[in-house]
């Protein structure tokens, strides 16, 4: 007989356990109204003898009771009842208490492999995750209503970031406004910080402010390096002011000036990286950052621009030194590279900076590109231009903005009146649906499915709306350097941040998962087909897309649409899927589900198609979207990334390629290292498989982790095919 636990689990019948329960029990009544061990013995007799393949373990304890009450042992029936109260909340209670066991054990593959940037050993990182495990307690049993909860429980949806839903004042993610913070100054814990007067000094500020601003969210950050370009020629004209006190004639002092300010730019952009992958914030890692490079933010400045550009190329090609001192491929920060006609073609005056980049990408994973031209078709502000911008972190985009006729109502002191503000806004963050669940509680009657995805989004709907509750009771004062001081907003002490979670200003995200599978399910095709498959798969995308309008409409809140990173939720889904309604072939037969609208790893496709196809739903998912393909080793073949990257300016707004950058310590192989059938990473060369001296680097939902994966997502990263072969002619 299976016994069918309060979590879902099946365990085997223990007789012994009923004994154990029925004597603590007894330890608690009168001597005369105990029972005895024959009348326990029938008990489990009579329990066995209704000879069930499986129960509920609440079906034996409702036995239990009965049958205590028909031997007139009332009494200790009532203990029993008793008993069985107090260890349903020391089961409820102890939750915390066992997550907090297992993380400190160091045990736990979940906390293991958690996120693939945290290391969960380390005690910052720990201090993180304690201090998430009681917020997410907390949330769970007084901040989020039951139906939430049980739907993030078994799958139906994600409560994203639930560790930090605790406090009311924390958000996604930014993009910051470090132009305002630098030009006009900014206060760091109470310290005033002037604007600087050298490049050096304001990439060292620059790095100040993210670790503060990234202490106080949980999302991704992103800054551009245009705002440091004006540092560059306050640099150039202090140098070259010197060599002309020292009575130098002019073509010389320009000729030092600009060497002196290129080896500054070269020591300031290596303090930057060193000050970004060095600090540790308060989320136990490295901040999550992204740094933008958009030439045609400036025309002032773009031949300073282009001076840093190239030198965060150039220190990326090299990487960072890892403990043994070898090059490796870093995770953060994050590079975006913007394509546009200043530099896509070959005749292009910065032709050369998308020559580096294509080195980068093929050495490194990074840059991303944007596509300029498709951006600004697809991003329209309240004037009707086009705009284009980075993402905030690794794929949340903001709408077009909206706020145009509202004015400066985030006080910044660069506010520039008709023009969209992109800088200085945020995400409020993320639930997410798990679309394969709609398709299969639906049995592929195409009337329930579209009733129950009715319902579902209505529950996101509600998860939603308990975010922007929660984050709408907060002031100014809870984190001055993003409200007060310039990163977000200038508000006043103690102003309420509310108007800025209104009007289009913020975004807050629907996230959908699992397209694929979705689509796979109801149609019997990948949305891949051109046909019915694809046709299903983008009414989908738009019935999400409907339901934000909706909402927006009715509240004025921006909702947006989400392809979810889930990096670890992958696998959670898939567990959930095959609990709910157990293997079902080519749907929940994996340990993970396809992210987004992606193309499943496993499907054979050129990287092309898959780049043009995708764009198509990518324009479906405005608030948060990213492509990519799979590549070989291209070092030897930057003819075929530069073929993608001329691709992508002409099809699709936002896409990566992931190559591949290892390196083993025990024997010194740089390349791939492998994923055996056990799912256990090995060096091809020595056969190392100790996690401690592998540097493994793979692009997960948009961005690069560094200290592997669970279970789900290893699959799939075993399982990825090639979308490009190595050949010169691709």
């Amino acid at each position: 007989m299976k016994i069918i636990k309060r979590d879902g689990n099946v365990a085997d019948y223990n007789p012994e356990k009923i004994r154990v329960a029925i004597s603590k029990a007894n330890n608690e009544v009168s001597r005369k109204d105990r029972a005895t061990k024959q009348q326990i013995d029938e008990i489990i007799a009579y329990i066995e003898d209704l000879k069930k393949e499986r129960i509920l373990v609440e079906d034996i304890q409702d036995i239990i009771e009965k049958k205590l009450m028909e031997l007139d042992r009332y009494e200790l029936a009532k203990k029993y009842i008793t008993y069985r109260y107090t260890r349903a909340l020391v089961r409820k209670a102890n939750t915390t208490d066992q997550s907090i066991k297992e993380l400190i054990d160091g045990e736990s593959e979940y906390w293991n492999t958690e996120n693939s940037n945290k290391n969960s050993k380390w005690v910052t990182t720990q201090r993180d995750y304690l201090a998430g495990i009681t917020s997410t307690d907390i949330t769970r049993r007084f901040l989020l209503s039951e139906d939430i909860v049980k739907a993030h429980d078994e799958g139906i949806i994600h409560f994203h970031d639930a560790d930090y839903f605790a406090q009311n004042a924390l958000h996604n993610c930014e993009l910051i406004n470090l132009d305002d913070m630098l030009q006009n100054g900014t206060i760091i814990n109470g310290v005033m910080i002037e604007k600087p007067h050298r490049f050096i000094t304001a990439a060292t500020i620059a790095t100040q402010i993210i670790l503060a601003v990234s202490s106080s969210s949980y999302g991704g950050a992103t800054v551009s390096l245009t705002h440091l370009a004006p540092f560059v020629r306050s640099s150039y004209e202090k140098y070259y002011q010197k060599y002309k006190d020292y009575g130098l004639d002019e073509k010389d002092c320009k000729r030092l000036a600009e060497k002196d300010t290129k080896k500054e730019v070269a020591d300031g952009v290596q303090t930057f990286n060193y000050q970004v992958n060095s600090m540790t914030n308060t989320n136990g890692q490295a901040p999550f950052l992204s740094v933008a490079m958009y030439l045609g933010e400036t025309d002032e400045y773009k031949k300073e621009l282009a001076m840093i550009i190239e030198e965060f190329l150039n220190q990326r090609i090299l990487g960072f030194k890892n403990e043994k001192g070898v090059y490796i491929t870093p995770a953060f920060p994050k590079l975006l590279y913007v394509l546009e006609e200043d530099n896509i073609h070959e005749n292009s005056k910065y032709w050369y900076l998308t020559e580096l980049a294509a080195k980068c990408t093929a050495k490194r994973m990074v840059p991303d590109y944007i596509s300029e031209k498709v951006m600004l078709e697809l991003k329209k502000n309240e004037n009707g231009d086009g705009d284009c911008y980075p993402c905030m972190g690794c794929r949340s985009f903001l709408t077009p903005d909206r706020t145009m006729h509202l004015g400066n109502i985030a006080k910044a002191k660069n506010y520039v009146p008709g023009k969209g503000k992109y800088y200085g806004r945020f995400n409020q963050g993320v639930v997410t649906l798990n679309l394969p669940d709609i398709a299969l509680s639906s049995g592929k009657d195409m009337d329930q499915f579209w009733k129950i995805f009715d319902q579902r989004l209505e529950l996101c709907h509600k998860a939603l709306k308990a975010r922007h509750d929660r984050l709408s009771n907060a002031i100014s004062d809870v984190a001055p350097i993003l409200w007060q001081h310039g990163a977000l907003a200038r508000l006043e002490k103690g102003e309420s941040i509310h108007e800025l979670l209104h009007h289009g200003y913020s975004t807050i995200s629907l996230g959908y998962a699992g397209l694929y599978e979705c689509v796979k399910y109801m149609t019997g095709h990948s949305h891949t087909d051109n046909g019915k498959g694809k046709e299903f798969g983008l009414k989908v995308m738009q019935y999400m897309n409907d339901a934000a309008k909706k909402w927006k409409e009715a509240e004025d809140i921006d909702y947006s649409v989400y392809g979810t990173p889930i990096e670890s939720t992958t696998y959670k889904f898939a567990k959930c899927l095959k609990k709910r309604f157990g293997v079902v072939e080519g749907i929940t037969d994996r340990d993970y589900i396809t992210n987004s609208y992606h193309i499943p790893v496993f499907e054979e496709i050129d990287a092309f198609s898959k780049l043009k196809l995708e764009s198509e739903f990518q324009r479906l998912s405005p608030g948060g979207a990213i492509s990519y393909i799979e590549t070989p080793n291209l070092q030897n073949n930057l003819h075929a990334v530069i073929e993608v990257i001329k691709f992508i300016y002409d099809n699709i707004m936002y896409a990566e390629l992931n190559t591949k950058s290892d390196y083993c310590q025990k024997c010194g192989f740089d390349g791939e290292i492998l994923i055996d059938d056990n799912l256990e990473w090995y060096c091809p060369q020595c056969g190392n498989r100790d996690h401690n001296t592998l540097n493994v680097a793979r692009r997960t939902c948009g961005y690069i982790g560094s200290n592997f994966w669970n279970k789900g997502r290893t699959q799939e990263i075993k399982e990825r095919v090639l979308h490009i072969d190595n050949k010169d002619d691709e």
